[in-house]
C-alpha cells in the first residue's frame, strides 16, 4: 500500500546514530505527512548497524529495511530503495545525521509548489576540512564544464523527488552509478532548499578520498566523453610535434651538418610521451571497464534480508 512519503536511509556502520537519527527523522516526518515509510538499506556495516535497525522495525511499523550481503556502494543502496519502496514522494537522505531530517519539510512545501525535484542545497559544511570542500567544490564545477548536463552545485544526494522521477531512475540500469548527474540528465522541473549541513557527532566518515575519487571517476565517465577526446586531441598534438622534430633533426643533419644532441632532454621527452600514452590506455580503460560491467548483466546488489514483502 502506497504511503505519502518514503524516506530512503543508506547506513554503513552506524550503530551510534541509529536512534537519535530515527527520533529526529521521525519528529520531521509527524510535522510533513499524514502516511510515511523509513527505508534503512544498510549496505554491508561491520558493526550492530542492522541490530538497531531490525530493533526498530520490530518497535515500528514504519519502519522498513534491506540488509546487503557485503558493500554494494552509497550509490547502489539509494538506488535500492528507489526500487523497493512504495510512496508517492521520496526522500533521499543519509543515516549520518550530517543532514538535519528537519529540512524535509522544507523540502515538501516546495515540492507541493509544483516542481519534480527539490533538492537541498549547502550553504556551509561543518566539521570538513578545507581539501574536501575544496575538492568537491572543484569537481562539480569541471563536471559542469566538461557535461551537457547542468548538475547543481553545492549538492549531496539529499532531496525530495516525485514518484515520476523515482521510477525513471529506477529504469536506468547502470551500473557504475551517479543518481545526482542521473536525475539532472532527467530534465524534469527542480529547485533548491538552502541548508547548512552539521559536522558529524559521533563515529567517523565513510566517504574516504579513495571513494571520492572513485565517485568522480564514475561521475566523468558516465556523463562527459571529454576524457576520450583528451587522449585523442594529446595523440594528435604530439604526434605533430614528433613528426616537425624529426624533419628538423633531418634538415639539420643534410643541409647545415649539425647532429642534435642531448641524451637528458631526450629522455625528459620520452618519459613524458610515455606518461601520456599510459594515461590515454588509462582512459580507455576506464570506459570499458564500465561497458564490461553492463555487459556482464550482474544483479546490482544482492540483499541478505530484509522485512518488505
Amino acid at each position: 500500500m502506497a504511503v505519502e512519503i518514503s524516506v530512503i536511509v543508506p547506513l554503513l556502520n552506524e550503530q551510534e546514530n541509529v536512534y537519535p537519527f530515527y527520533n529526529r527523522l521521525k519528529t520531521a516526518l509527524n510535522n510533513t505527512c499524514n502516511s510515511y515509510e523509513i527505508l534503512f538499506v544498510d549496505d554491508g556495516s561491520r558493526d550492530g548497524t542492522m541490530v538497531a535497525v531490525e530493533k526498530l522495525a520490530g518497535e515500528d511499523s514504519a519502519v522498513k529495511y534491506i540488509s546487503f550481503s557485503r558493500n554494494f556502494g552509497h550509490q547502489v543502496a539509494l538506488f535500492a530503495g528507489m526500487e523497493k519502496c512504495s510512496g508517492d514522494k521520496i526522500v533521499l537522505i543519509d543515516g549520518d545525521m550530517q543532514d538535519p531530517p528537519e529540512v524535509i519539510t522544507t523540502l515538501h512545501e516546495k515540492l507541493e509548489e509544483g516542481y519534480d525535484v527539490v533538492y537541498a542545497k549547502r550553504e556551509d559544511r561543518k566539521g570538513e576540512s578545507f581539501l574536501k570542500k575544496a575538492t568537491a567544490k572543484f569537481f562539480y564545477r569541471l563536471m559542469n564544464k566538461i557535461t551537457s548536463i547542468n548538475i547543481p552545485l553545492d549538492t549531496g544526494d539529499f532531496r525530495i523527488m516525485t514518484r515520476k522521477v523515482c521510477n525513471e531512475l529506477v529504469r536506468m540500469q547502470e551500473h557504475n552509478k551517479f543518481l545526482r548527474g542521473q536525475i539532472a540528465w532527467l530534465g524534469f522541473k527542480e529547485t533548491s532548499v538552502s541548508f547548512v549541513r552539521d559536522e558529524r557527532k559521533t563515529g567517523s566518515s565513510n566517504f574516504t578520498y579513495t571513494k571520492m575519487i572513485s565517485f568522480a571517476i564514475d561521475g566523468i565517465t558516465g556523463f562527459s566523453k571529454f576524457p576520450l577526446k583528451f587522449a585523442s586531441l594529446s595523440g594528435i598534438i604530439f604526434s605533430i610535434a614528433a613528426f616537425i622534430f624529426i624533419v628538423y633533426v633531418m634538415l639539420a643533419k643534410l643541409l647545415w651538418g649539425q647532429t642534435i644532441s642531448g641524451w637528458a632532454s631526450l629522455m625528459v621527452t620520452i618519459l613524458f610521451l610515455g606518461g601520456i600514452q599510459l594515461l590515454s590506455i588509462g582512459i580507455i580503460g576506464e570506459y570499458m571497464s564500465r561497458i564490461n560491467d553492463n555487459v556482464r548483466n550482474r544483479q546490482q546488489y544482492i540483499v541478505n534480508k530484509t522485512n518488505l514483502p
